[in-house]
């Protein structure tokens, strides 16, 4: 009865963290090993994880921990002028966001 209640307990375990990393895979802020490409202009200093929001625009984490919009277009998906390669952690859309909110509700 005792090994019975053990994997009773370390399946419920199991699931539980399957649901806190929700339907995009994430965790703690970091998809496992999982990175985001891109071209930035440091416009708004280091960043260490972002993402792109379902709205095309860039979420990134700034200093401070909190996710922030790039609606002034620092971020893009392709090569610009001035910007960088970029290969940061992929961030997690529902951590906090200091600006705009949610990206999927601006």
């Amino acid at each position: 009865m005792k090994t019975l209640a053990t994997i009773t307990i370390a399946a419920i375990a199991a699931m539980s963290l399957g649901a806190c990393m929700g339907s995009y895979g994430y965790h703690d802020g970091y998809v496992g090993g999982d990175y985001v490409d891109g071209y930035y202009d440091d416009f708004y200093g280091p960043t260490d994880a972002g993402y792109w929001g379902s709205d095309g625009v860039f979420m990134y984490r700034g200093g401070d921990h909190q996710y922030h919009r790039d609606d002034a277009g620092h971020f893009h998906k392709e090569a610009a002028q001035g910007a960088h390669p970029i290969h940061v952690h992929a961030g997690h859309p529902d951590a906090g966001h200091s600006e705009g909110g949610h990206p999927d509700h601006g």
